[in-house]
């Protein structure tokens, strides 16, 4: 039997995961190629809030609190991703690009501050001899800020050229193929990069940064070439005045809801991120797991939040209320610190690895939640989706960065409390300190669905997904 080129169309849409989100403008091979800026997004990820924070807090034996503020400077910078993604919008050139620009100078941003990483954490743990105070401090900071700074420039610019160049009809398709590579970048790397670091010395950690500083540029530049089409712009287009944030915010601020999903993204925020830099060295230092096994944590988390992500398009696509998704998410997210904490006393690795996957699993139920809450908030006058997703990745953000600090400097202030044995002699244990960190954790948990409680009850007048076929639209998900 010879099978017609519509037969074999038909079975790869059948068969192929996310076929169906390619379009005449945007071909299933150019979907693909555009995406390998989230695999590279996802391996910065997995440096800066899996690997470097175990490697220096524990083979370097930098404090947690230094550790925690230099984890936090990336994430502090994504409330910027709303203004960056606004000046891509809006962007005038004589050739005509918005998006190009921003990708490649991110790229650029996110390569040098990887490359120059290693040596400044070389310097700050002292292993490079220098009279410069602070040097290492500096150094380190400015190579996590740059990091950030690509970092987020260069998913908030690739987000926005894929939804540029998909249709109404396969955006959100497109745009849950870019957060599922993103997942899947953080998995890959997470393994490649344990696997390499298996043998830990200063010369394998220069380099597996540096090497992944140059995968970086390899990857994005791949993803970008000939992605946007040139539209030369005329001196009078290029001379027109922008608009102005301040209106759009003004009618986004009198939404009744508004401030209350606010309240419910940063307490949750908080709530789920404050482990990010403590897990996988309470792993090595509580339950003696070696580097490579404690990465493995980001990809039991990346695998988690990808399922989370499953039961989320199948939820939604039924009908779900997404406040009552988030309720579910914050409650797996609590049984999933209740686990990791277990785990020190009872000494179970496998428990501790299915805490991790549990955190993922609530965190990313609770994000993708509150994010179609968000783009389903009615909008008032010139306030649009944009706007309410940049409301959401700036609060969302910014609580990540300042969970992140406290989650260092608690476990640090409580740790050395316990051990001094002001707490008590039953307290003076060294996994105390993070102990208390994930009982917070716990707690604002619960504060969160007290919140999120008359959320709950919000009717809405049409399907969140009626108008993309119960599918979740996900445009510019931020890190």
């Amino acid at each position: 039997m010879i099978v017609g080129r519509s037969q074999i169309k038909a079975l790869s849409l059948r068969f192929l995961p996310f076929a169906d989100a390619a379009s005449e403008g945007l071909p299933l091979g150019q979907l693909l190629r555009l995406s390998l800026f989230q695999i590279s997004v996802g391996m910065a990820t997995v440096m800066l809030l899996g690997t470097l924070n175990r490697v220096m807090i524990v083979e370097l034996s930098l404090p947690a609190m230094i550790v925690a503020a230099m984890i936090a400077l990336p994430v502090l910078v994504a409330p910027f991703r709303a203004l960056l993604g606004f000046r891509s919008d809006t962007h005038k050139s004589a050739i005509g690009w918005k998006r190009v620009p921003y990708l490649w100078f991110g790229t650029l941003w996110q390569m040098g501050g990887l490359a120059i990483m290693p040596a400044a954490l070389l310097v700050l743990g002292g292993d490079v001899v220098h009279d410069v105070p602070f040097a290492g401090e500096v150094l380190a900071a400015v190579a996590f800020l740059f990091t950030g700074i690509g970092l987020h420039m260069t998913q908030t610019a690739g987000l926005a050229l894929a939804s540029d160049r998909a249709d109404d009809e396969t955006r959100p398709r497109v745009v849950a193929l870019l957060y599922v590579m993103f997942l899947l970048g953080m998995g890959i790397s997470a393994v490649v990069i344990g696997w390499l670091l298996r043998d830990f010395s200063g010369i394998r950690l220069i380099q597996v940064v540096q090497g992944a500083a140059l995968m970086t540029v390899f990857l994005n530049v791949i993803a970008l070439w000939k992605q946007e089409r040139a539209r030369p712009m005329s001196q009078e287009e290029r001379a027109a005045p922008r608009p102005k944030f301040r209106d759009a915010w003004a009618d986004y601020a009198a939404g009744g809801d508004a401030g209350r999903l606010l309240a419910v993204v940063v307490l949750g925020t908080i709530g789920f991120n404050m482990q990010d830099v403590l897990l996988e060295p309470y792993g090595g230092e509580i339950l003696g797991l070696s580097v490579s096994s404690t990465t493995l944590l980001t990809a039991m988390w990346a695998t988690g939040a990808l399922i989370g992500f499953g039961l989320a398009a199948r939820w939604l696509g039924g009908g779900m209320n997404p406040y009552r998704m988030c309720a579910t998410g914050i409650l797996i997210g609590i049984a999933a610190f209740s686990a990791v904490v277990f785990a020190a006393p009872l000494g179970s690795t496998a428990l501790f690895f299915a805490g991790a996957g549990g955190i993922g699993l609530g965190g990313g139920l609770f994000a993708v939640a509150t994010l179609t809450a968000a783009m389903t908030m009615p909008a008032r006058g010139i306030a649009g989706r944009g706007l309410a997703l940049g409301a959401w990745g700036a609060a969302q953000a910014t609580a990540a960065g300042l969970s992140i600090a406290l989650g260092g400097g608690i476990r640090d202030g409580v740790g050395a409390l316990a051990m001094s044995g002001r707490l008590g002699e039953a307290l003076a244990l060294p996994a105390t300190g993070y102990s208390v960190v994930y009982h917070i954790e716990i707690a604002l948990l619960f504060v969160t669905l007290v919140v999120l409680g008359p959320l709950v009850k919000v009717a809405f007048h049409a399907h969140p997904n009626q108008e993309t076929g119960g599918r979740i639209g996900l445009a510019d998900f931020p890190t």
